[in-house]
């Protein structure tokens, strides 16, 4: 996926002329999820980032089926264009993807009893993203909104070193961490992160598109709830240890 910049025509503007044409979903019927596993291979497929396997589909079992996991669907013109994971958790047994690559730099956070929204597996379909290189940024909308449904105190990211710019535009990102191998793929990635409650505001006033009400958002992710802690699943052992393998 390329990465958008603030074009000369001016990007909130472009923003504007595609929101009315998108819609954002949850992923839920097996179809759905489908077709977002095959979406993200096709993605991670043509940047090169997949190390040989036969499967067609990238499917994470740990991070997908988590209770606290949302695969978002962003549709143009009822087409799907992209998707975005989205991670809730709290708590060293939180099943986090960074809590497998970057123990170190995630784990002091989590326990200091943080409540953490990740991004991961951004892609984009090929055909519209060279059409509108602004999608990526209505791809990400949904994550952001999740961060404030469910009070995030950090957002969490892991880009390429390429991409470390956008995530620090679109979300206030820091780099945490320089890149490291990221199992399963061919590329390095780093670690990122915000205080959310310090950029909030920053970001929707750069990015007002992002702003959004509480229907909207229970729309995706049910009710609200009555605080910040997830209610995780227990975490064994062999979990502990689980590979993020890109291949179903």
């Amino acid at each position: 996926m390329n990465e958008p910049t603030d074009a000369p025509l001016g990007l909130s503007h472009r923003l504007l002329r595609l929101v009315g044409r998108v819609e954002h979903r949850i992923a839920t019927s097996q179809s759905e999820r489908e077709a977002v596993f095959r979406l993200r291979h096709d993605a991670y497929a043509r940047n090169g980032l997949l190390q040989s396997c036969q499967s067609e589909e990238i499917y994470d079992p740990r991070y997908d089926d988590a209770p606290a996991a949302w695969i978002t669907m962003t549709l143009l013109d009822g087409e799907l264009a992209g998707s975005v994971r989205v991670n809730l958790g709290a708590g060293l047994d939180a099943a986090l993807p960074s809590l497998r690559v970057y123990p170190d730099v995630v784990g002091p956070k989590m326990a200091a009893g943080k409540t953490v929204i990740e991004y991961t597996r951004l892609a984009a379909k090929l055909s519209l993203a060279s059409i509108h290189p602004e999608l990526a940024y209505l791809i990400m909308r949904p994550g952001y909104m999740a961060a404030v449904h469910f009070h995030a105190d950090l957002a969490i990211a892991s880009p390429r070193l390429e991409h470390v710019a956008f995530y620090k535009r679109i979300f206030g990102g820091e780099l945490w961490c320089q890149p490291r191998e990221y199992p399963g793929l061919t590329a390095k990635f780093a670690c990122m992160g915000s205080d959310f409650h310090a950029v909030r505001s920053v970001i929707e006033a750069r990015y007002p598109f992002y702003k959004s009400t509480a229907s909207e958002r229970q729309a995706l992710f049910g009710p609200e709830r009555g605080g910040p802690r997830p209610r995780l699943r227990a975490v064994s052992a062999s979990d502990n240890s689980a590979q993020l393998s890109p291949c179903a």
